[in-house]
């Protein structure tokens, strides 16, 4: 007979997180493209936070175990039980797919920035990137992967990503603000007064009226 997914154990589950680990990976090299030891260096870190997502998701439940070893809480060892938040509330299956709904919302959002980012920047064949998406904000794809790291978190916490991903945020804030120190030496006025006028990483409450 065949077991609900809410019911598997993680051992059943390990061919979801090689694969998911493949697909994630195989997004944020495509789609980031790091290029210079700095991309590298935030790239590993997202693949970090890859692997220790669908690891624990789909493979061995670290969170679970250090939570229910050291803290007065008793959590099943289930799949759905690493819906954390939905768990340790109480609110069971419905409160587990609210919050699967919510993160979800917050990873396509991100997606699709990442996407719509490397599609302007891939047919800009190296000229100044001001239309489309790059006309709302100056970094959509870092946007666009913040927004999916803030979804996973809502979606399926660990600790691990939650160590990982401040560190993640600081190191692409870094990241964008060397990049346009690069983009100011190339175009001059035309970017200075791009960046003045459109924000860095979040739209202007206007852009939404």
């Amino acid at each position: 007979m065949d077991v609900p997914l809410q019911e598997w154990t993680w051992t059943e589950l390990w061919p979801h997180a090689v694969l998911m680990i493949v697909i994630g990976s195989w997004l944020l090299y495509h789609f980031l493209a790091p290029a210079g030891w700095r991309e590298w260096a935030g790239a590993g870190l997202v693949q970090a936070f890859i692997i220790a997502l669908y690891a624990e998701m789909y493979g061995f439940p670290l969170t679970i175990y250090f939570l229910t070893t050291f803290l007065p809480v008793k959590i099943p060892l289930f799949h759905s039980s690493g819906h954390l938040w939905a768990t340790l509330l109480g609110y069971g299956s419905t409160g587990a797919n609210v919050e699967m709904l919510i993160g979800s919302v917050f990873v396509v959002a991100g997606l699709v920035l990442i996407v719509r980012g490397w599609v302007r920047i891939y047919y800009a064949r190296g000229t100044l990137t001001t239309d489309g998406v790059y006309h709302v904000i100056r970094h959509p794809q870092y946007t666009g992967l913040f927004l999916a790291i803030v979804g996973q978190l809502i979606h399926w916490p660990t600790i691990t990503t939650l160590v990982l991903s401040p560190i993640i945020v600081w190191l692409y804030i870094r990241l964008a603000f060397r990049e346009e120190q690069k983009m100011t030496e190339k175009f001059g006025a035309a970017y200075a007064e791009y960046r003045q006028q459109v924000p860095m990483f979040f739209p202007h409450l206007s852009d939404f009226q």
